[in-house]
């Protein structure tokens, strides 16, 4: 019985969404992402509704002549390149961690795909070597364009890779 009025639940919240022209992508706590002006593809994103800013994993940040100079991910990643990347145009901010620590920061602009969108979004440079997930995505990202939906995982990430299979078949 209880699973059917929580699923009934669901679909009146859909369903009310709908109604209301709410044009929100219903996204999971998980996904993967590509950052394109980064060469980044398929990056494992951890959706945060408890952090306000967004970050990725980044080491090796060096600020010289008003440029901030990293690399993002680690050798320990799959996908690491050892590219350096280059900013010249970046913020210094103040975020209180997880456990409650204020710790400055870079932030760069950058942009994001997922569910074959393009957005625009703030990073800020972290060092996220022992987390699970390189990249965290907060509130500021995810306001006015994604519900999360906690029981849902890789949704992004599944649209794509079906869409690339159905691409080939034709």
């Amino acid at each position: 019985m209880h699973n059917l009025c929580f699923t009934l639940y669901r679909l009146n919240f859909l369903w009310f969404l709908v109604y209301c022209n709410m044009e929100k992508i219903v996204i999971g706590r998980f996904d993967k992402a590509d950052f394109p002006a980064l060469n980044l593809n398929d990056i494992a994103v951890k959706i945060d509704t408890g952090a306000y800013t967004s970050s990725i994993h980044c080491e090796n940040i060096i600020e010289k002549d008003n440029e901030i100079h990293c690399r993002f991910l680690d050798e320990e990643h799959p996908l690491y390149d050892g590219q350096e990347f280059v900013f010249e145009d970046y913020d210094i901010v103040f975020v209180r961690s997880s456990n409650g620590i204020i710790q400055k920061r870079y932030q760069v602009q950058s942009n994001i795909r997922l569910f074959g969108k393009t957005f625009k979004i703030s990073l800020s440079l972290s060092d996220r070597q022992e987390m699970r997930y390189p990249v965290l995505l907060g509130r500021k990202f995810l306001t006015k364009k994604f519900i999360v939906d906690t029981e849902l995982i890789d949704v992004s990430y599944n649209q794509k890779i079906n869409e690339d299979k159905n691409s080939i078949k034709k």
